[in-house]
């Protein structure tokens, strides 16, 4: 146990929320500094919560910053383990271990879903919530410990635990299936969109697409096929879909569809 460690185990006793830093203890591997970031990343909108000021109090902001920081740490992660392969591979293994789908099981996993705090009569589907959770928690260690702290989470409580990296990255996620009938439900229009073939350093062929959707452009990827490049632009534009409320309301604008199932296709 590290020093620090040692002084908030001594500390414990006199804290107000002693269940609380022993949960996240648990769970994290070590003690929460600012507790308070910890409520707000366990704070759902549905909440309606307000601070004093009126400001509107939940984990949206923490889930924009953990998303980010997941990003870095989990690239960085598979970046190591897999010293020989390509950039397509350790991105499409990354995106298999953060899409929202994978965080909210891991969430489960973890009883962080136990301590999301939530309106009752909220019908989100639990693994969508529980993926936000997991995001917002991951900003809120990393504002609360540091990046350091974010790594040791996601590697010793995380991966070591709860996933198997090299079985995953055999595992085949059909991003452009997956786009297409996000597609088919709002009946919007799917292209792709060759852009460049140029050759890489060793001579192989390297492809960039883009893909648009009901004349929107979505996402651009590349790849060493124009298979992959279609995958890749497919994967970036769910990303984008996923957390670009204002280009998703224009684009299912003209056909309402179930939302939450329309929401189940593009984290899974």
């Amino acid at each position: 146990m590290s020093a620090v460690d040692l002084i908030d185990a001594i500390k414990l006793p006199f804290r107000k929320e002693k269940e609380l830093y022993r949960a996240f203890r648990n769970m994290l591997g070590f003690y929460p500094h600012d507790i308070s970031l910890y409520h707000e990343a366990l704070m759902h909108k549905s909440m309606l919560a307000h601070g004093e000021s009126g400001v509107p109090i939940n984990n949206e902001r923490l889930e924009f910053l953990g998303d980010a920081v997941l990003d870095a740490v989990v690239g960085e992660i598979v970046y190591h383990h897999f010293p020989r392969k390509r950039e397509g591979f350790l991105t499409n293994t990354r995106s298999k271990i953060v899409q929202r789908e994978s965080l909210g099981k891991l969430a489960i996993e973890i009883g962080l879903d136990k301590l999301v705090k939530r309106h009752t009569q909220n019908h989100t589907h639990n693994s969508y919530l529980a993926g936000n959770a997991f995001e917002a928690l991951v900003g809120a260690i990393y504002l609360d410990r540091g990046y350091a702290h974010c790594k040791s989470f996601m590697t010793e409580k995380i991966l070591n635990h709860f996933i198997d990296i090299d079985k995953l990255a055999r595992q085949e996620v059909n991003f452009k299936s997956k786009l297409l009938e996000w597609c088919q439900k709002h009946k919007v229009s799917l292209e792709y969109v060759l852009l460049n073939e140029t050759k890489t350093d060793d001579g192989s062929p390297l492809f960039y697409s883009k893909v648009i959707i009901d004349g929107y452009e979505c996402g651009r990827g590349k790849g060493y096929s124009k298979k992959e490049s279609h995958q890749s632009a497919s994967r970036n534009a769910m990303h984008r879909l996923r957390n670009d409320h204002r280009l998703r309301g224009e684009l299912t604008s003209k056909q309402k569809a179930n939302s939450e199932e329309s929401t189940a296709i593009l984290n899974g």
